[in-house]
């Protein structure tokens, strides 16, 4: 199990950190999320950084490795 810090782009609001969190959870081999407003998340499980890009994509985000 890896953990992945992400700096995540266009989240402006608690809804943003709730969607983008969300987002987060639903790929597949995820066991962990923490997303904090400016532009921080914390992922934790067995996931490639693509899968978790797609999902942010799909909310309006757009996530780099830290």
């Amino acid at each position: 199990m890896a953990e992945m810090q992400l700096k995540v782009t266009g989240m402006t609001c608690e809804h943003c950190v709730r969607a983008a969190t969300q987002a987060l959870q639903s790929v597949p081999g995820v066991e962990q999320v923490e997303v904090s407003l400016p532009d921080s998340a914390t992922v934790v499980g067995d996931v490639v950084l693509a899968d978790l890009q797609a999902a942010l994509a799909e909310e309006g985000y757009e996530a780099t490795l830290r």
